[in-house]
């Protein structure tokens, strides 16, 4: 997907504009690399982008929402798992997996998401709900058509404390992948 697919929550972009916030998010991670969430600023990921503080907070309104964008991203370019014919169960470990091993080479960056997605910022809440509905329609597939809703609110459940635990300091993300694999196969089958 290229840059100019992506809308920031704020306004359109333009291809430049596109540019600028591709910038602002990869010097975020690069800035995560070097510091824990409570030592990024928007300033600091600014410079490291070649921008104005200003032109930075143009389209993030916090670090919480750049954090949250920057997670939102690699969500929605990260590919689907393919179906498969390992079944019901199979399927939906496979999205689990995937999902949680999005983060695991990045750890500054996975418990920077913990923190971020909590903010109550209203750019924030909507790039979670975004990253919500993501996740259930992943889920949703590979459930298969006719699943039962509380089996789908169970493993979003299951997902939201396991990342939360991860970005805790509870574990490692390739630890909670594997924990979401046991603990599905158990609501599952």
């Amino acid at each position: 997907m290229s840059s100019q697919s992506f809308e920031s929550t704020r306004r359109r972009l333009t291809p430049k504009q596109a540019d600028t916030v591709d910038r602002l998010c990869a010097a975020a991670v690069e800035v995560l690399r070097e510091e824990d969430f409570a030592g990024l600023t928007v300033r600091t990921v600014a410079s490291r982008a070649g921008v104005g503080p200003a032109t930075a907070y143009t389209y993030f309104s916090s670090k919480e929402h750049l954090v949250a964008e920057v997670f939102w991203r690699r969500l929605s370019r990260s590919p689907r798992p393919e179906p498969s014919d390992s079944g019901r169960t199979g399927r939906v470990v496979a999205v689990l997996r995937d999902i949680a091993l999005l983060l695991a080479d990045e750890p500054g960056l996975s418990a920077a998401v913990t923190n971020a997605l909590l903010g109550g910022d209203p750019d924030v809440e909507h790039l979670r709900g975004r990253i919500g509905l993501e996740i259930r329609g992943r889920l949703e597939g590979a459930l298969g058509a006719g699943h039962d809703p509380d089996v789908l609110e169970t493993l979003e459940l299951l997902y939201a404390g396991a990342l939360l635990r991860a970005g805790m300091g509870y574990g490692s993300y390739e630890q909670l992948a594997d924990r979401l694999e046991r603990s599905a196969t158990m609501i599952l089958e």
